[in-house]
């Protein structure tokens, strides 16, 4: 029983400047969606903070909404009043665990006697100096084996507990169709430019699916490194919803995953082999755990040999994909890892990674 008898109260935070919802593009922000529904389904109280507009199941305390494009201004109004939202929740109900998931946790999180819990869904370096040091009564937790290794020596340290994909939903079969698909949030450190030029050189089509944050830096990289590529075979389809993402990963001939920072997961490549499609990914942290070369797709040094492993998935065992999805990527798993470490947590029984 992942829920355990005990009912649980969980405030997790997200990042202030991310809507939750199911259709979320950042891992971050899928997690805490997916952690929220769990709470729910198992008769647990689920409060989350995020900004107005996310869909969530338990209890929403919105935030301002987010507005366009994000200056500086705006980010200081925004986790202004996160930090307000958050202490609002922990005045108003008894909250056995705080879970934190945004980059900018340490601005908003107010000193408290409640278990917290923070989930590092990005590398190390990305987060502001001096926020990964020793909190009182804070716990840290990565989201991969790769990542965990590259972490400084923080205090209280937990084991990493790896993240998981609904398997069960990816069930769905199509015909295999030729072209190449890349999925994610659209900013420099994905890579997608190098994708667009792989397929390319590769004569494949591909179709890139995503948001672009309303970040000078993000809408600038979209203008121009990925608007000047887009043609007859090279498209964009901005933010697609979870049916339509199935639809297509399970059609493509391969998702192109060319990350130019040190991934700490990867929740598409994941989704991607669980509908059978192969990845074919740089191997930057993460994602070198993930693709099993030669069998769920391959690992790239660049543009050229991604354009020649393009040509080479059709080797790949699509079934032989989801049969590793299934057996790795399981997100009942990570949820029930969740679950029982807020019950350690609110017991006072969790122990540092040793």
């Amino acid at each position: 029983d992942a829920g355990g008898p005990v009912v649980l109260t969980v405030l997790n935070v997200g990042y202030a400047l991310a809507p939750v919802g199911p259709d979320a593009v950042g891992g971050a922000e899928q997690v805490l969606s997916a952690l929220d529904r769990a709470l729910v389904a198992a008769g647990h109280r689920s409060l989350v903070v995020a900004p107005r507009g996310s869909i969530v199941a338990g209890e929403l305390i919105a935030t301002t909404a987010v507005r366009e494009p994000i200056t500086g201004a705006a980010r200081s109004a925004v986790e202004e009043r996160q930090r307000r939202a958050i202490e609002c929740a922990l005045s108003s109900a008894p909250v056995d665990v705080i879970h934190a998931h945004g980059v900018d946790f340490a601005a908003h999180l107010p000193p408290t006697d409640v278990p917290t819990l923070v989930t590092l869904h990005l590398p190390a370096d990305f987060y502001p100096a001096g926020a990964l040091a020793a909190r009182p009564n804070t716990w840290f937790n990565a989201v991969s084996a790769a990542q965990h290794r590259t972490l400084p020596a923080l205090p209280n340290l937990l084991d990493p507990i790896p993240n998981g994909v609904p398997v069960e939903h990816f069930m769905a079969r199509h015909a295999p169709r030729g072209f190449a698909l890349a999925l994610g949030r659209i900013c420099p450190e994905k890579g997608f430019h190098l994708a667009f030029d792989a397929a390319a050189r590769a004569k494949v089509p591909l179709l890139l699916a995503g948001r672009v944050f309303p970040y000078p830096a993000h809408q600038r990289y979209f203008e121009e490194e990925i608007r000047p590529r887009l043609g007859a075979k090279a498209r964009f389809l901005g933010a697609i919803g979870f049916a339509r993402k199935r639809r297509l990963l399970t059609a493509a001939r391969c998702l192109l995953a060319p990350s130019l920072a040190p991934e700490t997961s990867s929740l598409v490549a994941m989704e991607a082999l669980a509908c059978g499609c192969p990845v074919v990914a740089f191997p930057s942290g993460g994602l070198a755990e993930i693709v099993e070369p030669g069998i769920t797709g391959f690992l790239a040094a660049g543009a050229d040999e991604m354009a020649e492993a393009i040509a080479r998935c059709g080797d790949i065992d699509r079934d032989r994909c989801r049969y590793e999805a299934r057996r790795r990527f399981s997100l009942d798993r990570t949820i029930a890892a969740y679950f029982a470490l807020y019950r350690r947590l609110a017991a006072g029984d969790a122990r540092p990674y040793s």
